[in-house]
């Protein structure tokens, strides 16, 4: 297969920093792969049953929110405006429009939730995605089911592999997904994981999902993910980004019922010359919706690290609030950090809260360590094995446990004997 290069992926949805060159990224698939698709998802057979599928639950949803809006029009300004209402009238009242929002203004008097659905990674990436796994699994609960699925990615050395997969959660059911990408590359040789993932959480449902990205050197990894969020639903999202030479992983939310909640939580480790880029973008439509963005990592060598994290409270959504967070240690002079929290609002009585820890190991730090006996490398050994450890006692099941040590093993001596 050809070389591919994915542009404008884990994109911010307003261009606010395009002039630093920060707003998206580039993911670039290496050359002469072959598709081998190296999947397998692990779930009851009754959820498999088509009574359900990801457009289905959406087209009842918009049938919902359709009949309370009613047939009363949004007259406000910035409507007008982005509908060309009042082109060449001399009225002040009528706003000039950036193509942003234009673009968001005409997506609010449509009110189109599937025209409206989005991925964090992207469009393109999630086309592609879906070319590699060459369909897409959909499992779908029954309402008042707790259920679990695990989907395990791996890919071989020259290959390419990717799962495609739509969760429908029905009301008053609980879903819990575990995704593993996984590909162990010697050094020299090239591979490319990816998962995308769509999932409707009905009214009063509860999905809790845990990905995993323990790939070897020389792999890109690919996470893309897009949630959309029914009266009362509860998410909870947690990535663990620990190897590939690049990764890139997105996340988008809408919060379309009043009083859905995403509560999202990423730990991710940069080593030697890995590249790490995030994208989170979390569309506040519902009244009194809330999301919490929790960020941690550790970068050490000269790995590079982008965060992008978008917290939108849209008109409508009286009562919501959203909050992003990161934590992140350089522990050595040589990484590259970047961390760009953004809030988009459009409503009064809305609350959005961000915040970053950007901490370096200081030199009376290593000079204590040095002290104890411990040379500058074996000091960020020690942070490495910190994080993977907390992956390995936290991980969902056996198979992830094994990843994380095999990865251990590769970036610390004796690992294992470390959490044994």
């Amino acid at each position: 297969m050809d070389a591919l290069v994915i542009k404008n992926a884990n994109a911010m949805p307003a261009p606010t920093w395009s002039w630093l060159k920060m707003n998206d990224t580039k993911i670039a698939v290496p050359a002469g792969l072959e598709r081998d698709c190296q999947v397998t998802i692990e779930a009851a057979k009754d959820l498999y049953e088509q009574h359900a599928s990801f457009e289905g639950a959406v087209e009842e949803l918009q049938g919902r929110v359709d009949a309370a809006r009613g047939d009363a029009a949004d007259d406000r300004a910035i409507i007008r405006a982005a509908q060309g209402a009042d082109a060449g009238a001399a009225d002040l009242d009528t706003p000039a429009l950036s193509a942003y929002e234009r673009r968001t203004a005409l997506s609010q008097a449509a009110g189109d939730i599937s025209a409206d659905f989005e991925t964090g990674v992207g469009r393109d990436a999630r086309a592609y995605l879906n070319f590699l796994a060459g369909g897409t699994a959909v499992l779908a609960t029954q309402p008042g089911d707790e259920v679990e699925a695990r989907v395990n990615v791996a890919a071989a050395p020259g290959a390419s592999s990717s799962a495609s997969v739509d969760i429908v959660a029905a009301p008053d059911s609980t879903f819990n997904l575990a995704i593993s990408l996984d590909a162990a590359c010697p050094a020299g040789q090239q591979a490319f994981a990816g998962s995308t993932l769509r999932v409707f959480a009905g009214a009063r449902s509860h999905v809790n999902v845990t990905v995993y990205l323990t790939c070897g050197e020389g792999v890109t990894c690919v996470d893309d993910s897009g949630f959309v969020l029914d009266e009362d639903a509860r998410v909870n999202v947690r990535h663990v980004v620990l190897g590939g030479a690049f990764t890139a992983t997105g996340l988008a939310a809408d919060l379309r019922g009043d009083r859905s909640r995403i509560d999202i939580s990423t730990s991710y480790l940069g080593a030697g010359e890995d590249v790490r880029d995030f994208n989170y973008i979390v569309r506040h439509r519902g009244k009194k919706t809330e999301c919490n963005l929790d960020a941690n990592g550790v970068l050490t060598g000269t790995s590079k690290k982008i965060l992008r994290g978008t917290i939108d409270l849209m008109h409508g959504a009286k009562g919501a609030q959203g909050n992003e967070r990161e934590t992140v240690l350089l522990a050595n002079k040589g990484v590259d950090n970047k961390t760009i929290p953004m809030i988009l609002c459009d409503e009064d009585d809305v609350a959005g809260n961000h915040g970053a820890t950007i901490g370096h190991v200081r030199p009376e730090q290593l000079f204590y360590m040095g002290c104890r006996g411990l040379s500058e490398q074996q000091a960020e050994a020690l942070f490495i094995s910190a994080k993977l450890e907390d992956a390995a006692l936290t991980a969902p099941t056996d198979e992830m446990r094994d990843a994380v040590v095999r990865l251990g093993r590769a970036l610390v001596p004796d690992f294992e004997e470390e959490i044994a």
